[in-house]
Order: structure tokens, then sequence, then C-alpha cells
């Protein structure tokens, strides 16, 4: 392999990390919209929901950013279990505050990753990579945001 197939092979699997990740985070924040209840309930049912259909928009493009890499995407979600790196919340009767730290903790995390695969594309020369990553960074930056602001 050469200097340049390493560097798209880093990227590919960054990627494809990232998108195991959105997958995950999606299902947590979905879980939470689901299950969250208490005086709050409305606004962060819909907050919840907001910000997992945005999560679930990114997994087509991250996806389609592995294949115009010319590589498989992750294909089932055995392949999301074993790559992502967010952890998976099977509770259902967590207090809102904690949902909302936890989704916060998990977008900061997010955004860790976002900024290493945005490294790994430089790296790999995929200009396109690197620039859609600084809007999904802003998108994940944004939830924090949010999320941080209900927890003072």
């Amino acid at each position: 392999m050469t200097r340049t197939d390493n560097s798209r092979a880093a990227l590919v699997a960054s990627l494809n990390a990232l998108l195991a990740d959105c997958f995950a985070l999606y299902l947590k924040t979905k879980n939470f919209h689901w299950h969250v209840a208490g005086p709050q309930f409305r606004d962060l049912h819909l907050l919840f929901d907001e910000q997992a259909t945005e999560i679930f928009a990114l997994t087509d493009l991250i996806a389609e950013r592995v294949r115009k890499n010319g590589a498989d995407t992750l294909t089932s979600i055995g392949a999301i279990a074993r790559s992502s790196r967010i952890v998976d919340q099977d509770a259902t009767t967590q207090g809102s505050e904690a949902m909302i730290a936890e989704l916060k903790a998990d977008n900061e995390a997010l955004i860790l990753a976002l900024r290493e695969t945005k490294a790994a594309a430089g790296a790999a020369g995929d200009n396109a990579t690197d620039g859609v990553i600084d809007d999904w960074t802003d998108q994940a930056e944004q939830r924090v945001w949010f999320l941080g602001q209900l927890l003072k």
C-alpha cells in the first residue's frame, strides 16, 4: 500500500466509525424521545425528536462519503455495534436531566470524532469530506449548546 492508499484506508475507517456513532446516537436520542417524562416532557420530547432527525440525516451523507472514496459502508446492526464508540443506554426510566447530560456528553464525543475524521480527510486529500465536516461539527456543537443550556 502506498501512503495515499494508507491515508484513504484510514479515512474510510474513520468515516465508518463516525457512521456507527451517528446510528448509535440516533437510536439513543430516539430512545430518550420515546421515554422522557416529567414537567419538561413536551419540550424535551420535541427537542429529542428534532435532534434525532438531524443525526439520522447525517448517516446517509457519511455513507455516501465512504462510497465516494471507493469503499464499502457498514452493512448491519452488528457492524454498527462493533464500530460505535457511543455507549448504549437501555434504561427507560432515567430522569430527564440524566438523559440531557448523557446526550450532551455523547454529542461532545461525536465532535471529537468529527475532528479526527476531518484530519483523516485532510491527510487523504479528500477536500469534499474535509469541507462538509465543518457543517456536521457545527450541528453537533449546536446540539451540545442546546442541551447544555437545559442543564443550567
